[in-house]
């Protein structure tokens, strides 16, 4: 019996590729350091940092990854100011949603700006991860380092 993955990608076979070698233009736009792909992740993870450290925490983290390895690294220098950037820009959407609470409609937004943090830090670290050159929304952050 044939495997699937052996027989021609067709319509009744949309699994003909799955699993096996991929194009390998696909492939040259993936850092393939581990050692940079894990400073990229651990740039993006430090974001929770806020947990730890309120308010400033979350800036300190991928700060302090980004000064660290910029320079060793070029992904991490990319991927540090990605997430240094989206730190700062929520740090701004919280304290807009903090004000706004003494007209009741930050208490609807404080939630919703944390939810967009952790989900957003959760996407990048697994890209980061993969070695995925990621970039968050242009519509969501401010790019303050260029």
């Amino acid at each position: 019996m044939a495997n699937l993955n052996d027989l021609p990608e067709t319509p009744q076979n949309p699994y003909a590729n799955v699993g096996g070698p991929q194009d390998p233009a696909a492939q040259s736009d993936k850092e393939q350091n581990r050692d940079a792909c894990m400073w990229a992740m651990f740039a993006h993870l430090a974001g929770f940092g806020g947990i730890v450290i309120p308010a400033i925490g979350s800036i300190i983290g991928p700060l302090v990854v980004w000064l660290l390895k910029k320079d060793q690294f070029p992904f991490v220098n990319e991927q540090g100011k990605e997430a240094l950037n989206f730190q700062i820009t929520m740090m701004i959407y919280f304290t807009v949603a903090f004000l706004l609470s003494f007209l009741c409609i930050g208490f609807l937004l404080m939630p919703v700006v944390g939810i967009i943090d952790i989900v957003m830090i959760i996407i990048a670290t697994i890209k980061a991860n993969e070695g995925t050159h990621f970039r968050y929304p242009a519509g969501l952050i401010f790019r303050f380092i260029k």
